[in-house]
């Protein structure tokens, strides 16, 4: 009776700790990013349960995408043991300096890209037009809190340097979880990480897949399509995306078509209204309403800039 008697007390003991109140753990949980008029937008943020404690894959732009993050491990009553970056566009990892300002010890997993030249004669450049922006007074009022925030987070590349630095594909061990890791090399960066998970049947895709059109700023067009047959191989049932809602493996299926009719149309003799109007339609079951009209401004800005650009531009960002 006395042992039954302990059993009862430590049970009771543990319902009142610190994590009593903590929210059943999930495998994964999407905290959804999104593409705003006004203002740079949020990637998804897909936060992983691991024996170490909570893996973020991207860490979104904003500061009510990163309180979001942290309102989760809160719940969970879990820590972020580690980030998992898929790229270094700033909408999915200015948000590593929040987290790390609490999670000080957390790992950040990414590829090399954020130390390389191309990294930087892309940021170099907006970078310095930004510090003159604010400095000058010309920056929208309503734009000067993100572009204060992104000078913030571009002043401390510690922030997404990798302590844990994706050098190929293969299986790698992180906040002591075994996970298959993916390296896209020069593909909508010059290093795309992305995670195959086979015990969900699911992929993370970061930007090499984006809903409403493909966000080319940095892209090595050919890369980026070799990157997409290599997803096209795995056997998943959902992928989520870098934006967008999460799809079924024949809806990747259907918007790689839509890319690659885009591609293709972008290098053929076709008036380019037509390349556009071809990427619409395809991926119309992707674009809703509201960003009709961003979808369309953003195709025709990335055939004219990239796939349509000189040689050597086009190249810009592939290896050479």
């Amino acid at each position: 009776m006395r042992q039954l008697n302990l059993l009862i007390a430590t049970l009771l003991l543990a319902a009142c700790g610190p994590n009593a109140s903590a929210a059943p753990l999930a495998p994964h949980h999407l905290i959804p990013g999104g593409v705003y008029p006004d203002k740079g937008p949020d990637g998804n943020t897909i936060v992983l349960a691991a024996p170490d404690g909570l893996i973020v894959f991207d860490t979104g732009r904003h500061p009510d995408h990163s309180k979001a993050i942290l309102d989760y491990s809160k719940s969970v009553g879990r820590p972020v043991a580690a980030i998992v970056n898929s790229h270094w566009h700033l909408d999915h990892t200015t948000g590593n300096m929040d987290l790390l300002a609490v999670f000080p010890k957390a790992r950040i997993v990414a590829s090399r890209a954020i130390e390389g030249e191309m990294f930087r004669t892309f940021i170099t450049p907006q970078r310095e037009a930004g510090k003159k922006a604010l400095a000058d007074g010309t920056a929208p009022e309503k734009q000067r809190p993100g572009m204060i925030r992104a000078q913030r987070f571009l002043d401390h590349p510690e922030y997404a340097r990798p302590t844990d630095p994706v050098e190929r594909s293969g299986p790698m061990r992180i906040a002591g979880r075994d996970l298959d890791v993916r390296l896209a090399p020069y593909a909508a960066t010059e290093g795309d990480v992305w995670l195959v998970i086979p015990e969900e049947r699911m992929v993370l895709a970061g930007d090499l897949v984006v809903d409403i059109v493909p966000f080319m700023d940095t892209a090595c067009v050919e890369g980026w399509s070799k990157a997409l047959a290599e997803i096209a191989a795995v056997d998943f049932d959902t992928l989520i995306p870098g934006h967008g809602a999460p799809m079924t493996k024949p809806q990747f299926l259907q918007w790689k078509a839509a890319f690659d009719a885009f591609v293709d149309c972008g290098a053929s003799a076709a008036p380019g209204s037509a390349c556009v109007d071809r990427w619409m339609n395809d991926a119309a079951p992707f674009i809703d309403e509201a960003h009709r009209n961003y979808a369309r401004e953003a195709a025709e800005y990335y055939l004219g800039s990239r796939l349509r650009a000189a040689p050597s531009e086009r190249r810009r960002y592939c290896k050479s």
